[in-house]
């Protein structure tokens, strides 16, 4: 499909890649990984034809179409709604539309017109080989997988952030369905459930994928491939990356001994020669070893190379038990709620990872815990906390104007500049590096000055938001060695898996503006939440609507209520409610079976092809369907929050 035949590529008097060979295959799900900084990005635009290598060819057929996401593409903008966006994927679709509309203008005013109406047919019989009909099905169903509302998908583009707009550039690419899709870093915009969805359709994707990533637990589970450049060379393995990091030290683990094998070889030899080469009866014999010895091919000591960040934290003080506790407080954005009456308190030892769909105002609950959000209700400060805050966006917490060295400086930790500077060598910054400005550093450089900020502060209490950012793999992995060996306590939101599945203790959830808390780590947290979908699946079967659990793996037991026996008062206003909303559930029940024989009409009606041809007809047809569909799931909602009530009166009847 696409591919490099001996190709190397050099930036500037730097060679990322030199005679590499590399071939995508149809249905291959690669991994293409690397230390930062070692040109993987790079390599994915040689593949495209931005960039051309200084030797070899890259091969590509000509019917192999390629989708390619990348950060540049944010310099994209227009007013047209995300839908319109997304719709843009349907090129030819779109303009058999307009033909179909123009024609059937022509036909009105002429309708024995025998050309005409062949090219109408024949536009309208493309359309519904193209799926034409479900375009908009198509391109809301991915928008919503990738997190966006109903509402969302009527607003323009241009309102929205750099991360969502990456959102609604990748449901187009994923629309597009190109032979290969190259995703660079596809899930630093995405929250927790946009992964899992993503994770999903790709899995299920027809093309080939290559995908740039440092997140591990996303790899592992999409990948078929890894390519791992390293050292100027492509080493492939097949397999997911748990694979390639067993058979990576395997490699190594083998050309060391091979190399050992060799040098010992190559010293006997050195040692024969050096001992005869003046015998006259040897002289002969050694110049024999001699020649072996200039054309064996030489086996490379393999170390493994790769920047270590030295991350090792310190504390000044122990703080008292209780870090910070939140009470009652409230927090809106106009008419959007994030949290109302919410109550939280985080003590010492806690590691808690922060987690769910963006929108839902995790980074608000940090600023509100570090006290840079206002909010009303109450924030109680422990004793003896000292806080640090890591920022999700660096521009927040770097000054732009500063050096590295000043930028440190500034964080207080009265240290000097030689201890600084040291400070700075195991964040990889190291002789002059410390001068250059914040402002020319790469988000990756800016994620490290900000972490070694962090660092130096000696906090006790640390709030990270999304620290795992523009750090590749190792660096992750070293991030949270160093957070499970930190004796104090933080908070940290992140969409890294595998970040929060080995370093925290509790998870917290925003739902339905409560702080919901989880005393486990991450897979524990997963474990719960699948068994309790698999007793809502249970329910289902059974015709009983799904409740929402509360987010806790064992509840407290509610105090126990007071028995109210029959015949009194109480008990017969309790009986008459009960009464009053079971025959609204039963109202309710009806109303739904017909709500759902409706909307199946009209799905069927939308894919009988006799609908096509009358545009009008099929329109209407299509409204129906809508309104049909949003009275459905309105009755749903209503049906499972009066199932609820009828619950509750029953336990106190």
């Amino acid at each position: 499909m696409i591919g490099f035949q001996n190709v190397t590529f050099e930036f500037g008097a730097r060679v990322i890649v030199a005679d590499a060979t590399w071939h995508i295959q149809p249905g291959d799900r690669i991994g293409l990984i690397g230390y930062n900084g070692t040109g993987k990005s790079t390599l994915l635009k040689v593949l495209v034809g931005e960039y051309t290598p200084s030797k070899g060819t890259v091969e590509k057929s000509k019917e192999t179409t390629i989708g390619y996401l990348h950060q540049d593409l944010l310099s994209f903008d227009t007013n047209d709604n995300i839908t319109e966006v997304a719709l843009s994927a349907f090129e030819r679709v779109r303009e058999l539309e307009k033909e179909i509309e123009h024609l059937g203008h022509a036909l009105e005013k002429d309708s024995e017109n025998e050309e005409l109406l062949i090219k109408y047919t024949d536009a309208l019989h493309e359309l519904d080989v193209l799926d034409g009909y479900n375009i908009h099905h198509k391109a809301e169903e991915v928008l919503h997988g990738l997190g966006f509302s109903n509402e969302d998908l009527v607003r323009p583009y241009a309102e929205f952030s750099g991360g969502w707009r990456m959102r609604v550039l990748l449901a187009k690419m994923i629309l597009q369905q190109p032979d290969v899709l190259l995703m660079d870093e596809p899930t630093n915009h995405l929250d927790l459930p946009s992964i899992e969805w993503l994770e999903k359709y790709l899995l299920h994707y027809k093309g080939s994928v290559v995908i740039v990533s440092h997140d591990k637990f996303f790899l592992n589970r999409m990948v078929n491939k890894i390519v791992e450049l390293y050292q100027q060379q492509l080493h492939i393995y097949t397999g997911d990356y748990e694979f390639y990091e067993q058979e990576k030290m395997i490699r190594i683990d083998m050309q060391q001994k091979a190399f050992e094998n060799q040098q010992d070889y190559i010293r006997q030899q050195e040692r024969f020669i050096e001992r005869f080469k003046a015998k006259a009866s040897k002289a002969a014999q050694a110049q024999s070893v001699q020649k072996r010895l200039d054309k064996i091919e030489k086996i490379e000591d393999v170390k493994l190379e790769r920047p270590d960040l030295r991350i090792n934290f310190q504390l000044d003080k122990v703080p008292g038990k209780v870090l910070v506790e939140l009470k009652d407080v409230s927090k809106s954005f106009g008419k959007i709620k994030i949290l109302e009456h919410a109550v939280a308190e985080i003590e010492r030892g806690d590691k808690i990872a922060l987690i769910g769909a963006n929108g839902k105002g995790k980074s608000t609950v940090l600023r509100m815990v570090a006290g840079t959000e206002s909010f009303t209700g109450e924030r109680v400060w422990g004793h003896n906390v000292e806080q640090s805050f890591y920022a999700q966006h660096q521009l927040e917490a770097l000054t732009l104007g500063n050096n590295i060295l000043e930028e440190m400086q500034s964080a207080g930790s009265k240290k000097s500049d030689v201890e600084l500077r040291a400070l700075l060598g195991a964040f990889l910054f190291s002789g002059d590096d410390v001068d250059k400005k914040i402002k020319v550093l790469s988000g990756g450089e800016k994620a490290r000055v900000a972490l070694a900020k962090t660092i130096v502060s000696k906090a006790n209490f640390l709030i990270l938001d999304e620290p795992t950012n523009h750090l590749d793999m190792h660096s992750v992995e070293l991030l949270a060695e160093a957070l499970n060996k930190y004796e104090g306590s933080y908070i940290a939101v992140s969409h890294d898996r595998y970040f929060i599945s080995r370093t925290a203790n509790k998870i917290w959830e925003i739902v339905d503006h409560q702080i919901k808390e989880f005393k486990g780590t991450y897979q524990e947290w997963v474990d719960w939440n699948e068994r309790m979908s698999r007793i809502a699946a249970e329910k289902q079967k059974l015709g009983v609507p799904d409740i929402k659990p509360e987010n806790k793996p064992a509840p407290k037991p509610e105090p126990a209520k007071p028995v109210v026996k029959e015949n009194t008062p109480v008990n017969r206003e309790l009986q008459k409610e009960l009464q009053k909303e079971q025959r609204r559930l039963t109202n309710l029940e009806t109303q739904l079976g017909k709500a759902k024989e409706e909307e199946a009409r009209l799905e069927t009606a939308l894919g009988d092809p006799a609908n096509y041809s009358d545009k009008v007809k099929f329109q209407g047809i299509e409204t129906d369907y809508k309104k049909a569909r949003s009275n459905r799931e309105a009755l749903e909602k209503e049906y499972e929050a009066v199932f609820e009530k009828v619950m509750e009166l029953e336990s106190q009847s």
